[in-house]
């Protein structure tokens, strides 16, 4: 019967929380992806080559790497072609990224008082009125027409709102194959 590495598996669950607590942060707009990658790639090479690293190793960190890409191009497409969609110009969609960010912050910090998901739903429904109002704000300071002001910002809420449920999907695939690999021998 095979000997269970104890510290090994301690330094794994960890890695797995660490990671979990890391993808919550794409509701904020934050690059969260990007941490569970950094967080695996430390823990491989903390581990080291060989055994000790066991089923995660360097070509599973190269795989979360092309997962994060594409979570992030799925969002920046989903963002873009929302406010683009409406004609918006270049203006909205800077001030809708600033105002996602901000949005996703108050919307977590006061949150729905759902235990765990409130502040989650709460960051998603304020990163997509941050983009409305930036959009919106945006397209008022250049054009000043309230009917397109306010077409560029629904779509820039929801092409928003679309583009983080990608990202946070595909960081659930990060998650899964993290835990897979990490617990696999």
């Amino acid at each position: 019967m095979p000997e269970i590495d104890l510290s090994y598996y301690t330094w794994a669950l960890l890695l797995v929380v660490s990671a979990s607590i890391a993808w919550t942060t794409n509701f904020l707009a934050l690059p969260g992806n990007w941490f569970v990658t950094g967080l695996a790639a430390l823990f491989v090479w903390g581990m080291g080559t060989g055994d000790a690293a066991q089923g995660l190793n360097w070509h599973a960190v190269a795989l979360l790497i092309l997962l994060a890409a594409g979570g992030e191009a799925l969002e920046f497409i989903a963002g873009a072609a929302g406010a683009a969609k409406k004609g918006g110009s270049r203006r909205a969609f800077a001030l809708a990224v600033v105002g996602t960010i901000a949005g996703s912050i108050a919307g977590a910090t006061m949150g729905l008082p759902i235990p765990l998901f409130g502040p989650l739903i709460g960051a998603l429904a304020g990163g997509a009125g941050g983009a409305f109002a930036g959009a919106y704000l945006g397209e008022m300071w250049k054009h000043g027409d309230t009917e397109k002001s306010a077409s560029v910002g629904m779509g820039a809420a929801i092409g928003r709102l679309l583009g983080t449920m990608g990202k946070v999907l595909m960081g659930a695939v990060m998650l899964v194959v993290l835990a897979v690999r990490v617990f696999s021998a």
